[in-house]
């Protein structure tokens, strides 16, 4: 199954994407486009300093508030790198058509080499994903129940019985 496609207006701050390429889906199953950092010159970050905010170099106009978007760290960097998001995961809502900024913030262990990062490097991803937003209606009691009830932490792991 196909999802159709979602038009959504892209507006180029940074004139070096388009040098460096407009950020496109990598592969046919690719579920997110790589963002670059739009920054002047070569920049480290220290491990377990605090997260720094880069500039993408772009800015999106979804025109859907039933749409929002993600920046998430690129699994390669997070995984091999230590590079991840300073906010674990940024949202972008509909209504923001300002710049979208990447918290980066290197994981590693203090003493660790810092991260390097260079002009044009792809250091995140964004994900364009579906929003429902509901209608709270307060109720002193709910109008079913699940099995799992008010078990939280822990309660469908070690110890629990199986369905």
């Amino acid at each position: 199954m196909t999802a159709a496609p979602f038009a959504v207006e892209v507006k180029i701050i940074d004139p070096r994407i388009r040098d460096w390429g407009m950020p496109s889906y990598q592969t046919e199953g690719s579920a997110a486009i790589d963002l670059f950092a739009c920054i002047d010159a070569p920049m480290e970050i220290a491990a377990q300093a605090p997260a720094v905010l880069i500039p993408s170099g772009l800015a999106f106009y979804m025109g859907d508030n039933a749409c929002a978007a993600l920046v998430m760290p690129r699994s390669g960097l997070g995984h091999k790198k230590g590079l991840v998001m300073g906010n674990n995961v940024g949202l972008i809502d509909a209504d923001y058509t300002g710049q979208v900024f990447i918290s980066a913030w290197n994981r590693n262990p203090p003493g660790t080499d810092a991260i390097r990062i260079e002009p044009g490097e792809r250091i995140a991803q964004l994900m364009f994903v579906p929003v429902l937003r509901a209608t709270l209606n307060e109720v002193e009691d709910f109008s079913d129940s699940t099995e799992r009830g008010a078990g939280g932490f822990g309660s469908t792991g070690a110890g629990a019985k199986p369905v």
